[in-house]
Parts: structure tokens; sequence; C-alpha cells
């Protein structure tokens, strides 16, 4: 293990040291051998501790108008030696510099360890050879969709309605008879698509919607915002790859446009040919991808959960007042600890996704979506005082509705599933395991970016005039008779 030479050690255990680290043995070993030495010199440091305490005490003994507060420990007021008997603590003398040693005398420096609190290994956090804490890398970067095989089958999804029907056909064509991939759509696209007598084309029972993801190697969305939402919750857990088309009337997270529909499912079938950095063996390349957190949310009552109230949210998780006229009073617990009494219309826990809809009407940051955050944001909270605060990803929090709150409250999540909340009744809330994969047009942050300024105009300002050469001249003469003076 090379961190044993270095006197430090990462340890992925939770707080204990069990046989599920692989480097068990190597630990016990290094912890035997450091073991005694430390315990000999921390108690031949106890010793001489020992008998300076008890030199002084017979000193103050001798001499009684010392100081006579016992009980404050020497190190407070500087070394034994510098206490001077019959003097006040007032006029202690002190060593100057000119008599310190220096670092090579002081003791060595203790052994240090990280260690993660849920059992994962510290990958990204490490300890030098000096015992110094630093970060190996970003909490994040940049992350690339490459297939080892090519993908042969994909799900093709549309927004309600047959205004888009004509473009979902080119889609259905294209991926099937172009690529021979076979196209999964649902079921009731399916049974209008029945004249076209496509064999590549096919669809889903019910009892079948729960492995989807078992057998679809992507997603393509024609529609907007809403499509991809739709993806997110027709795959309850694990959901693949995903890439939309902005044909909405939005399309945040839409940026890939219809026009170079080929060209951009080209590229994510073969990868793309203007990232050579990816390519695995020289015959692959890959695809700029975004992995967006999602929630996952429980409702429970007295005290249990409701059997298939569990939820996985893309945008947000709300709790309001409904159609009650009183506030609603929520009482937020983060890992069983009470945080704050919320009475306002509403609250609502968002993932850096939804940071860029419902949250941010709300007042809520926006935060880019690689970012491992929770947003904490109230709804016209009755308080000057209340503002949105960006909790970190492992945060799990409990939003309850307590039993002397005036009314119930409702529940909704991603904008469905909207239910009443009885009092007593709570919804849990943290991180879930299965992002929704979206594969980007240029990188992560670039579509960022490029959504901000074409969606909210972010930032948008007539630019200020440059000074004007006469007005740029006194300018620089009026800087250089205040240097000057």
């Amino acid at each position: 293990m090379d961190s044993i030479s270095s006197q430090a050690l990462l340890i992925r255990q939770r707080t204990h040291f069990s046989a599920s680290c692989s480097s068990h043995d190597s630990c016990s070993k290094y912890f035997s051998s450091t073991r005694p030495s430390r315990r000999a010199r921390c108690q031949q440091q106890n010793q001489e501790a020992e008998t300076g305490s008890r030199r002084m005490r017979q000193k103050f003994e001798k001499y009684p108008d010392g100081p006579t507060q016992m009980d404050t420990p020497i190190a407070a007021y500087g070394h034994k030696r510098d206490i001077i008997p019959g003097k006040a603590f007032e006029s202690v003398a002190f060593d100057s510099t000119d008599n310190a040693r220096g670092p090579s005398s002081w003791p060595p420096k203790a052994d240090l360890y990280l260690v993660r609190t849920d059992g994962m290994s510290c990958a990204r956090e490490t300890v030098r050879a000096s015992g110094c804490l630093s970060f190996s890398c970003p909490s994040t970067q940049q992350h690339l969709l490459v297939w080892k095989t090519k993908p042969s089958c994909v799900m093709v999804l549309k927004k309600l309605g047959d205004e888009l029907m004509p473009d979902f056909h080119a889609v259905v064509e294209y991926l099937g008879m172009e690529q021979g991939m076979q196209v999964v759509v649902e079921p009731h696209e399916h049974a209008k698509m029945a004249h076209k007598e496509w064999d590549f084309v096919d669809t889903f029972t019910e009892e079948e919607k729960a492995r989807l993801a078992v057998y679809i190697d992507f997603v393509v969305c024609v529609g907007g915002d809403g499509v991809i939402l739709h993806a997110s919750y027709l795959f309850k857990r694990a959901i693949p790859p995903v890439i939309s088309f902005n044909m909405g009337s939005l399309g945040f997270l839409t940026n890939h446009h219809f026009r170079s529909m080929q060209d951009d499912l080209n590229e994510v079938i073969f990868g793309s040919e203007s990232l050579e950095q990816c390519a695995i063996d020289g015959s692959m390349r890959g695809v700029h991808i975004t992995l967006r957190m999602r929630l996952f949310c429980e409702v429970f009552r007295d005290g249990k959960p409701i059997p298939g109230q569990q939820y996985e949210v893309l945008n947000e998780v709300v709790v309001d007042r409904g159609a009650n006229p009183y506030l609603t009073k929520i009482e937020c617990y983060e890992q069983g600890r009470l945080i704050t009494k919320v009475q306002a219309d509403g609250l609502m826990l968002a993932t850096p996704t939804g940071s860029t809809a419902y949250s941010v009407a709300a007042g809520g940051s926006m935060v880019h979506p690689n970012v491992p955050a929770i947003l904490f944001t109230p709804i016209c909270a009755h308080s000057l005082s209340f503002r949105p605060v960006i909790l970190p990803d492992y945060a799990e929090l409990d939003l309850k509705i307590p039993d002397d709150a005036r009314c119930p409250a409702w529940v909704c999540f991603d904008g469905k599933q909207r239910q009443e909340l009885l009092k007593g009744d709570h919804v849990r809330v943290r991180m879930s395991p299965n992002p929704v994969p979206t594969i980007n047009k240029a990188d992560q942050t670039t579509d960022w970016f490029e959504s901000l300024d074409r969606c909210f105009g972010w930032n948008e300002r007539v630019e200020q005039k440059p000074l004007a050469p006469a007005d740029q001249s006194k300018a620089v003469l009026a800087e250089t008779q205040n240097g000057s003076g």
C-alpha cells in the first residue's frame, strides 16, 4: 500500500474497520507496527507532564504569594519554566525567540486517516506524504459516452398530439431502415403506425415496462423538456442515455436541432469525429453526456412508507398548501434533526436540472447540472430572512406536516402524482442513484450557457459605450494628477 510509507492512509470503511476492505490485512499490520511506538510516546509525554505539575505545586506551596488558581492549566499561560515563583500571572515573562530551538526539536507529526462515513472509498480526497489533506481532482468532470459495441435497440418518444407525427415517423424510419435498429415506441403510437407495416417497429406491455432499461440502448425524444420528463417517469429506476430534439416551446434541456437529426443520431451511434481523444483501440469514438441527478422520494404515513408511493424526480418535489386558505406549516428535518419550520405557500426541493424550472421562478439559484447539490427553495415564505439555500447531495431530508398545522398539505413530483398529505405524514427525499444521462450537442457547460442565453436571455444588457477620445484623455490626465498629488 503506497500510503503506508507516507504515514497516512485512506480507508473506505463506514466508521470501523472490517474484512470488506481489500487492504484490511495491510491495515492491521500497519496498526500493529505503529501503535506501540505511539503509545510509548504518549506515555512518556504524560509522565513528563505529571512530573512537571508535581514540581510546580511544590514551588507554589513554598511561595504562598504566588498564583493561587491551581486549577488553571499551565499550558494556558506558557511553559512551566516561564512561571516565576512569588509573582502574579500578570508579570509572567516568556522566553524570547532567541531561545527557540526550531522545528527540528518538535515532536513528529501525528499520523492521519481520512475516512468517509458512507463506506465508500476516498478516491478524490487524499492525504499527502506530509500529512496534508488535498483534492486529487475536481468532484465532477466532463463525461463521454462510448459504446463498446454498436447499439441495436432504441426507443423513440414524442410529445402528445399529432403535430409532430411526420417528424416522428422520419426518426423511426431513419433508425430502422438506414441504421438497421430495432425501434420501440409507446403502445398508443404503435397503434397509429399499424398501416406502415414496418417490421422493425415494436411496442411493450404494462408488465414489460419495468424491464425496458434492460433492452433499450438509448432513447430519442422528439419535442420539448416535457418529453424528457416523461422518459424519466417511464423508466422508474435506471434509464438509458437520452438524446432530445428541440421541437417544443422552450426546450432548455433540448440542444439538438431537428434539421441535423440524421447527423446527430449518427454521432450517437458511431461517436463524434471531433472527439479523437475518447477513441478506444482507434475504432470507436464517443459523445459528451450529462448525468443529471434525480431525487428519490417516499411518502410516509404513521411512520411507515406507503406501498407504491416511491418516485424518481428529475426537476423538483413540491409541498404546498393547495386550496387551503392558510399558510402551510412544514417541519424540515435533515438526518433526523430539525433544521427549520416553514410557514409559507409551500416548499420545494429541486435538483440542479430543476434549478432552471420552478425553482428559479421562486427565487432560487440557477445551478449547473454537474454540481452535486439539492436546492432548498421556499415558495412565498412569510419571513424576510428565509432565503433559498443549496445543500450537498448526501443530505437526506424529511418534510413533515406537524399535528398542530392548521390544515393538511399537498405534494407533487415533477408536476405529477399530486396527492394530499395528512397531519403526521412526511415525505423523505434523498439523492437517487439513478441519474438521467442526456447526450450533449457540444459539451456540458457549452450547452448549459447556450440554453441560458437562448431561453432566458441571461444577462442581456445594452453594452456600455467606451469613452470618447477627448473624454479618455481627460480621464488619463485626471488619473495622472491624482497619482502625482
